[in-house]
């Protein structure tokens, strides 16, 4: 067990989660390092010891992780070959660089899933956007980029044969539309000892056009017989992947009951910002206790919580108008020219009963709009 303030943990990316996992160390006297290549990184401005260089970058890695004990992420693109020259040097690598290899690419993820009997959505491979044209009788589909999305680029529906033209051309996989009811989303962590725990599933809404997050609600208020099914399937997928850190599992909850799961990412992620607030041990706590073998975090609720994603709109945002409302968090990321339909902050709500969150979640919109 690592519980001493002496441990150097490095992070590979130097966005808004990593500037959230660095306030979380601080309260355990810890310091950390950031390797990022954008030297205006949201994580820069929270430590001394930022790094500019690239962690898809074979070499600035190594020379990076050759400084740390422990090396984690908060992002997938990294160099993972770097991470095992790394791990067989002595450094600590948490997730492991074969979990990250798997997540990496949606297909892995896929084959993984299927090969632990963990149900998920049905899928062809895609090598090029010219074949798509021969799965037109499977329309409408869900077409994914194998690697490099995030925040909703690299996914696309697809209606009809005219949509093709629009479509990636490259290595994809094409989902078979599911009969959605809900999207949730449990976060689930485990230790080096294999200990595990997990957070209540949170119900997530999101932008049908952009499917980027608009607003979250936890807890879910799923029937018990769902939510303890999803919590089987987050132990099965961490227990599986060897995991040691934290992972998201978001899942489908269709219209006949059934779950299944869409993508993971082993990583803070934003469907567990509001443990920030909500909950005794946030999921950067409990990432930060999980990798340094202190025993994990109580993940109970508070109350009940709800999140509003601030997008870039190319307008300024007058904050003022939710700062004022009781039990409204704000966190305003300080990105430095951010693209339009990016996040740059959320809103995180706390109210002693879900009624209370919906009512500020639509408040909250209404100002925004």
């Amino acid at each position: 067990m690592i519980h001493n303030n002496k441990v150097r943990i490095g992070i590979l990316g130097g966005g808004q989660l990593g500037a959230m996992l660095i306030r979380s160390a601080i309260d355990f006297g810890l310091e950390i390092s950031v390797l990022d290549k954008d030297i205006d990184a949201p994580a820069a401005r929270y430590t001394n010891s930022f790094i500019c260089g690239d962690p898809n970058i074979y070499e600035d890695v190594v020379a990076f992780g050759k400084q740390c004990d422990i090396v984690t992420i908060e992002k997938e693109a990294v160099n993972t070959a770097a991470l095992k020259f790394l791990r067989d040097n002595g450094v600590k690598i948490h997730p492991s660089p074969e979990l990250i290899e798997i997540i990496q690419d949606k297909q892995d993820q896929k084959e993984f899933l299927i090969r632990h009997n963990i149900p998920t959505v049905p899928y062809v491979s895609v090598p090029n956007k010219e074949q798509l044209y021969s799965l037109v009788s499977g329309f409408p589909a869900c077409l994914k980029m194998r690697k490099n999305g995030y925040d909703g680029k690299g996914v696309m529906m697809l209606h009809t044969e005219s949509d093709i033209e629009n479509a990636f051309d490259g290595p994809s996989i094409l989902e078979q539309k599911a009969k959605i009811k809900h999207e949730i989303s449990v976060i689930v962590a485990r230790g080096e000892d294999g200990a595990i725990e997990y957070y209540e599933p949170t119900l997530m809404v999101f932008n049908p056009e952009k499917h980027l997050l608009d607003f979250q609600i936890c807890p879910a208020n799923l029937d018990l017989s769902i939510t303890n099914q999803a919590y089987e399937i987050a132990i099965k997928i961490a227990t599986e992947m060897s995991l040691v850190g934290i992972m998201a599992i978001e899942m489908f909850v269709c219209e006949d009951g059934t779950l299944l799961v869409n993508e993971l990412a082993p990583r803070p992620h934003n469907s567990g910002h509001h443990t920030i607030e909500a909950c005794a041990t946030s999921q950067y706590e409990q990432l930060i206790r999980a990798i340094t073998g202190m025993p994990l975090g109580d993940t109970r609720l508070n109350g009940k919580a709800g999140l509003v994603n601030l997008i870039e709109t190319g307008k300024q945002y007058d904050l003022s108008g939710m700062i004022s409302r009781p039990g409204v968090h704000v966190h305003y990321y300080g990105k430095t020219n951010s693209k339009i339909g990016r996040k740059i902050g959320h809103i995180t709500i706390t109210e002693p009963n879900i009624e209370g969150v919906i009512a500020q979640i639509a408040a909250i919109k209404n100002i925004l709009n």
